[in-house]
């Protein structure tokens, strides 16, 4: 039996880390491949977390395409060999006229929850303009959204399986740079990769729009390190690579920025 009083300390969201590992224990027990609903980003990171520290099953996230932020983790026995194929997840396209009457994700996310079914079992939502939106679901929920989901906003919609090489993924953008900090604080680092003022920064870290890995941060002081991932919101990402001590005993960052 896994220790999971243990394994849950300092974990934020215990809730959804505890159903993983019972999954886990039905993985070890029955030799089968079990699989989660989907997972957000702040889920997923610590349930990475966690499964880092054992040993014995093996874990595999995806969510559809290679950036997908809600992913789905197939378990196994570490003895069982998995891969991206081992997680079962389906596309549908949801096709309407949108050039009159533009919808957001959130209205495409909310129309699918409107139809009854919770967010556990979707993934993400691609919005692609006046044509419609793409999304990554539980294949159970194919069936059901093609019968139930046809209207968004004010639009009619035809609601259709695809398949995953179908889906329509922009690469993200991104600027490499390199700044100069006499520290390693959050709200220096961030206000250089998004170029804007440390004061502008400092509130959105104090209004709760930045997450370190996916984590909420609040404290403009708080410490990053290279490998981190900063996100705010609206504004895309930043990732934290080499940083190394200059002779003034400054902090040389490379960072990448994803628009």
């Amino acid at each position: 039996m896994l220790q999971k009083e243990e394994l849950l300390k300092g974990i934020e969201n215990r809730e959804c880390v505890a159903r993983v590992l019972d999954q886990a224990e039905q993985a070890i027990k029955t030799w089968e491949v079990t699989q989660t609903d989907f997972l957000s980003p702040p889920e997923l990171a610590d349930t990475l977390t966690v499964f880092k520290r054992l040993t014995d099953v093996e874990l595999v996230a995806w969510g559809g395409y290679p950036q997908a932020e809600r992913q789905r983790i197939a378990i196994a026995r570490s003895d069982i060999p998995i891969d991206s194929a081992s997680v079962n997840v389906a596309a549908v396209e949801i096709a309407g006229n949108f050039l009159f009457d533009t919808a957001s994700h959130r209205d495409f996310l909310g129309a699918m929850l409107g139809t009854g079914i919770v967010r556990e079992k979707t993934g993400d939502v691609i919005v692609l303009g006046e044509r419609g939106a793409q999304a990554i679901v539980m294949p159970e929920m194919v069936e059901y959204l093609e019968m139930s989901l046809q209207q968004v906003r004010s639009v009619p919609v035809q609601t259709r399986r695809i398949e995953l090489s179908e889906l329509k993924i922009r690469e993200p953008k991104k600027k490499e740079m390199t700044t100069v900090e006499a520290s390693m604080r959050l709200d220096a680092v961030a206000s250089a990769g998004f170029a804007m003022s440390r004061s502008k920064m400092a509130d959105l870290i104090d209004s709760g729009d930045v997450r370190v890995n996916w984590k909420d941060i609040t404290q403009a002081s708080y410490n990053v390190k290279s490998g981190d991932l900063i996100a705010v919101t609206g504004k895309g990402r930043l990732e934290i690579g080499e940083v190394a001590v200059t002779k003034k005993e400054r902090y040389r960052v490379q960072l990448t920025r994803y628009l």
